[in-house]
This record gives structure tokens, C-alpha cells and sequence, in this order.
């Protein structure tokens, strides 16, 4: 290693560790032991351009283990990106782009939200998915203008959390050549040594993957890690692994020990360290002139490298100019014009059809029109109906638009986040939806980056019937519309199942669905605009005149069962007001005005669906009720089990009627 060299990693180590000690938290010991690794790929052999972090072609870099958050800014600092010393200096405070783990959209190069471990691993598998799909769909002899590789930086939480397990199979699976995973294997975790909980032996687990696997004895020996980088990149057929031998807190009194791992070093070590590592203790944020002549060539070289491929483009784009179009229509994340013809409407009298059936129909009239549509299901494609008839499998030719993501929900879901991080596709997974419990993570983190990561659940509620309750999600809908920013969709209907998938790819948002297994009774949309109803997440279906005497609302499958109980209100003299509400996220979206128009004040409210209570009592007020599930379903025919479990009209009209006179009564004064 050069003294150049040396300066330049150590500038990078001690801006991490300066930020760590000013905001008296964070993690310096990744910093310290790792900055060499991203000194390596950052500096000279990452393909990327700081002047534009949305280049297309650049390189991937995820730091999976975000604790080391202070040494990737520091690294985007020195490199060129957006990323101020004042920025450093404010690590991990108020309002400031360098929080206390990387996100997504607030700083500048900053590719995905890592910090959760695991996920940034399993994020990255995505990533190389969608290049390896976007290479094999727009290559062409002599013009490779999708060709970049993924880097990940792990340690050892990332491989025993077991999402990197279901997410590293599947790589080796679908053979991600241009996926490089760096392994800080440094032997210590936060209880202490690995020793204590972690003893397996990783290389042979990710040979056992179809992995190629390689060692560095010396995380400060950069020319043995830029050979083995060299030697993964040569092996196409295969994600690569180096596991990197390093020294947490390299340089300072705590080395290797789990006491550097998570809290700031002190100004008394930190010093100490400084003078280990010959640097000047008295200064803080120090970048020596020569490190930053030597960091600033990397800002050149990005530019340079982008030019070479703009270059490359514009003969693409002369000879194949359809081809070139659409990948700049799809990397902007826009829609072809017209694509939303091709939404199918299902007409009043067709039969019923489970809304996961209608589903399918919908995704392959929308995927002829949208080539950027990709994704699969967790092992259950035949059921969640996810198959894109006229594509391929991913797994056989990468053209393919259809994913085998195998029993892997939350290894799936992770995948999905990455794709649509890295751009060019709109991608999707799908699997029942009790098992989104094993998702959750991942739907947290695609809420928590806005990228527009579509989830299709089926088999939706205890309608489902005889598997029991071990499948029948009944706290899920109130457990995933608490997460801020995710949109959900519960469609009534076929038609509100084709609105919902409309609005979904619209919004380039994540969103997910939750679509039934039993048949549903089809709206006729002839008889009102289903379409803008669901873009407003709630709307009227039975108006019930001008003055009725309750509102009755629903979701999902419960639409068509309190159709049914106001035509029998009706009857018996009650008028009802019938209201469905696909997305609680898209009402709570909408003006004060257009929610008083569909919740007037004066009308009590019975909302209705098969699932927890706990979402519907802010829409029914203490006036109002809700009948819904507080326990697990059982295991029976579905329509057996509804009804057994209160999802009968006969017990919606009794509810009803117990509101009304309730509501009557108090308007007279008797009820006080």
C-alpha cells in the first residue's frame, strides 16, 4: 500500500470517527476496519459518477451492515457526491442528510435504506436481478448499455439474520454473475465474539449456494482485495463472496473487541487511535491536501466513464431506436401513453370471480403494455395467480418476467425492494396473505423508501376457509395499514381489483393487495366511476337517497355482503347507505371536504369486515360499530366459517337496526 494510500484510507477512517465522537453515538469500529474496502471501490474501481448518482449504468454499492453509516458519507463526501464536511459534522441530528443509518432519498449516492440486517444483502440480490433481466431485454451485439456490477459490504449480523440465507440461495440459484458480496469478517458482533453464536462455516454454506467464494487474509492489503475483485468479476455464471479478514477498531485501544462496535471511542481513545495510526490528534475532520487530490480524482474519472457510455447510447439509440426509447421511458419511471386502455372492465353479468382470479386477468392485460412489469410468488404462483402468461421463466432465460422466488417470503419481498430501487422495472411479489407476517420487514423498509414495490396477498380472510386458522389472516389489514405510506388495496370486486392495479403502477408507490380465494359478486361499472372511487380510496355505491338511516361500510369481500343486507334493510323500512373503502391510506389522503361528503356527521356507521376491528373505529365514532374479528378463525367450508363467525346479513341487519334505533333515539332525546 502507498502512503498515499494510507492517507486516503485514514482521511476516511477518522471523518467516520470524528462524526461518531461530535454526535457522542454511532459505530466506529466498521469505520475503522472496512474503510480500506471502501476506500478500494469508491476511489478506483466502482463505476459511478458522483456529479449524477442517477446514471443508469453506474455500479451498485449497499452497505448492508448500516451501522457504518459514517464511513459510506464519508466516503460520498470525498468522492464528490452531495455530501458537505459541515454534513458530516452533523451526523446523526436534527433534520441533517447524514442520519444514523443510510436513506434512501436523503443523501446524495445513497442507494437503498440499510441498517435492519440482512435486508441491504438481500436489497442487493434484487438489484442484480433487475440488471441481469435489463441486460438480457436490451443488449445488443457490440451495444451492452445495461452492464454494471453490485457490490454489498456485510458482516457478520448480515449472515446470520435469515433473510441473507433465503436471499443468497435464490442468487446462487438464478447465478447473478455481477453480484460481489465483501464479508467484514471480523469475528466479533455486539455480544462479543462470534464464537458465541456464530460458528458455521460461511464459505462452505456459500459454496453450497453455487457461490464462488475467495479469502483475504488482510483487510489493509488492498491489492489482494482488488485481485480477488477481479477474479469475481471474471466468473459470470456465479455470485462471487470475499470474506475480508479485518480488525473492528483498527488502530485504537479497543481492537477487536466488541467494544469499539457501538458507541463513540471517547476523546481520550480517540486520540490515542489517531496517534496509532500517525495521525494529528489535535485536528477533527482533517482531509490533507494530498488525500484530496487523490479522492478528487474520482469525480473525473465518474465523469468520463458516463460520457464513454452516453457515447456508447446515442449508437445504440441510431440503430436500435424503439429499444432505446423504451429504456429511457422506463429508467425516467414513466408510463407509455395510453397503457391504461388495456385496464380490462368486467361486466355486471359476469359470473363471481375471486378478486385473485380477476387479478391475473388484469396483470396480463396490463404486462402486453408494460414490459417493465416483472415478478413471481413465494412458491405459490398457481394459487396467487402471478404468472404472466407470455413471458418466461427468469430462473431459464433472464428475458423472463416471471420469478420462482420459492418458499423465500421475506428474501422475496427484500428482492422486490431492490429491483424497484435499482430502476427500469416496476417488480412484484406475491403470496398468501397471513404469510406477509413473515414480510413485514421488508414492507416497513419499501414504506420507508417510497420505491414503488407492489405486494399481491390472496387468499384474504377467513373466507378461505378450510386451511384453518394457521392461514387465515385476521390482524394482518390492521397490522400493514398502520405502516406509514404503504397503500393498501382491498378490491370488492373484479373491477375494483382492475382500479386497484391501475392505481398501484400509477402512484410509483409501494402499495399491496389483498385479493380473495372465494368468488365475489361482480359491480357493474356501468352504474358508477369504479375507477375514480378507488383513487379516492372510498366511495359511494348505494347512495340510499336523500336522507338515510345509516351508512353501512365495507371492504373487500364484505361489499357485496352489505349490498346484500341493505336491499333486506330496505324491506323492513331502514334506508342504508352502502359505502366501499378499497384503501384507508388513499381516503386518509384526500380533502376534509371529500370525507365529510362520504362520512356526514348525522348518519351512525356500521363498518364490516373480516379482520381486526381496531382500524374502522375512527371512520364508525363511538356511535358507530364494527363488526369484525377478535379472535382466529377456524377451519371449515369459508362460507360455513363466515357465517358462524357473524359475517351473515342477518347479523349485519341486526346490528344495523340496533344503530338506527339508537341513533333515533338519541335525535329525540330519549336516548340521553
Amino acid at each position: 500500500m502507498s502512503e498515499l494510500d494510507t492517507v486516503s484510507i485514514n482521511t476516511l477512517r477518522f471523518l467516520a470517527v470524528d462524526a461518531v465522537e461530535k454526535a457522542k453515538c454511532g459505530h466506529p469500529g466498521a469505520p475503522l476496519g472496512d474503510a480500506p474496502i471502501a476506500y478500494l471501490l469508491f476511489h478506483k474501481l466502482m463505476r459511478h459518477n458522483p456529479a449524477n448518482s442517477a446514471w443508469s449504468n453506474r455500479d451498485r454499492f449497499v452497505l448492508s451492515n448500516g451501522h457504518a453509516s459514517a464511513m459510506l458519507y464519508s466516503a460520498l463526501h470525498l468522492s464528490g457526491y452531495k455530501v458537505s464536511l459541515d454534513d458530516l459534522q452533523h451526523f446523526r441530528q436534527w433534520h441533517s442528510i447524514t442520519p444514523g443509518h443510510p436513506e434512501r432519498g436523503d443523501t446524495d449516492g445513497v442507494e437503498v435504506t440499510t441498517g435492519p440486517l440482512g435486508q441491504g444483502l438481500a436489497m442487493a440480490v434484487g438489484m442484480a436481478m433487475a440488471e441481469k433481466h435489463l441486460a438480457a431485454r436490451y443488449n445488443q451485439p457490440g451495444h451492452n448499455v445495461v452492464d454494471h456490477c453490485t457490490y454489498v459490504l456485510c458482516g457478520d449480523g448480515d449472515l446470520m439474520e435469515g433473510v441473507s440465507h433465503e436471499a443468497c440461495s435464490l442468487a446462487g440459484t438464478l447465478g447473478l454473475g455481477k453480484l460481489i458480496l465483501l464479508y467484514d469478517d471480523n469475528l466479533i458482533s455486539l455480544d462479543g465474539p462470534t464464537e458465541l453464536s456464530f460458528t458455521e462455516d460461511v464459505a462452505r454454506r456459500f459454496d453450497a449456494y453455487h457461490w464462488h467464494v475467495q479469502h483475504v487474509a488482510d483487510g489493509n492489503d488492498l491489492a489482494a482485495i482488488e485481485q480477488a475483485i477481479a477474479a469475481a468479476k471474471a466468473v459470470t455464471d456465479k455470485p462471487s463472496i470475499i470474506a475480508v479478514r479485518t480488525v473492528i477498531g483498527y488502530g485504537s485501544p479497543k481492537a477487536g473487541t466488541s467494544k469499539v462496535h457501538g458507541e463513540a471511542l471517547g476523546a481520550e481513545d480517540v486520540k490515542k487511535t489517531k496517534e496509532n495510526l500517525g495521525w494529528p490528534a489535535d485536528k477533527f475532520f482533517y482531509v490533507p491536501d494530498d488525500a484530496r487530490k487523490n479522492w478528487d480524482t474520482v469525480r473525473p474519472r465518474g465523469a468520463k466513464l458516463e460520457a464513454e457510455w452516453n457515447a456508447l447510447f446515442a449508437k445504440y439509440k441510431q440503430q436500435f431506436p424503439d429499444l432505446a426509447a423504451e429504456y429511457e421511458r422506463v429508467f425516467a419511471g414513466k408510463l407509455p401513453a395510453g397503457w391504461e386502455a388495456s385496464v380490462p372492465k368486467f361486466a355486471a353479468d359476469s359470473k363471481p370471480v375471486a378478486t385473485r382470479a380477476a387479478g391475473n386477468t388484469v396483470l396480463n392485460a396490463i404486462a402486453a403494455k408494460l414490459p417493465e412489469l416483472i415478478g413471481g410468488a413465494a412458491d405459490l404462483s398457481s394459487s396467487t395467480k402471478t404468472i404472466i402468461k407470455d413471458s418466461g421463466n427468469f430462473h431459464l432465460d433472464p428475458t423472463g418476467r416471471n420469478i420462482f422466488f420459492g418458499v423465500r417470503e421475506f428474501g422475496m419481498c427484500a428482492a422486490v425492494n431492490g429491483m424497484a430501487a435499482h430502476g427500469g422495472v416496476i417488480p412484484y411479489g406475491s403470496t398468501f396473505f397471513v404469510f406477509s407476517d413473515y414480510c413485514r420487514p421488508a414492507l416497513r423498509l419499501a414504506a420507508l423508501m417510497q420505491t414503488p414495490s407492489l405486494f399481491v396477498f390472496t387468499h384474504d380472510s377467513i373466507g378461505l376457509g378450510e386451511d384453518g386458522p394457521t392461514h387465515q389472516p385476521v390482524e394482518q389489514l390492521a397490522s400493514l395499514r398502520a405502516v406509514p405510506g404503504l397503500a393498501d388495496f382491498r378490491p370488492a370486486d373484479a373491477n375494483e381489483t382492475a382500479a386497484a392495479w391501475q392505481v398501484a403502477v400509477e402512484r410509483r408507490k409501494p402499495a399491496f393487495m389483498a385479493l380473495s380465494r372465494q368468488d365475489l359478486p361482480v359491480l357493474d361499472p356501468a352504474q358508477r366511476d369504479i375507477l375514480q372511487g378507488v383513487r379516492h380510496g372510498a366511495y359511494i355505491l348505494e347512495p340510499g337517497g336523500a336522507s338515510p338511516d345509516v351508512i353501512l361500510l365495507a371492504a373487500g369481500s364484505e361489499v357485496s355482503l352489505v349490498q346484500e343486507a341493505a336491499v333486506e334493510l330496505k324491506s323492513q323500512g331502514i334506508v342504508a347507505r352502502v359505502i366501499s373503502m378499497p384503501s384507508m391510506r388513499i381516503f386518509e389522503e384526500q380533502s376534509e371536504a371529500y370525507k365529510a361528503s362520504i362520512f356526514p356527521d348525522s348518519l351512525p356507521v356500521l363498518a364490516v369486515e373480516a379482520g381486526s376491528p381496531m382500524c374502522w373505529w375512527k371512520y364508525v365514532g363511538r356511535h358507530g360499530d364494527v363488526i369484525g374479528l377478535d379472535r382466529f378463525g377456524a377451519s371449515a367450508p369459508g362460507t360455513i366459517v363466515m357465517e358462524k363467525l357473524g359475517f351473515s346479513v342477518a347479523n349485519v341487519v341486526a346490528h344495523a337496526q340496533k344503530l338506527v334505533a339508537r341513533s333515533r333515539a338519541l335525535a329525540s332525546g330519549k336516548g340521553k
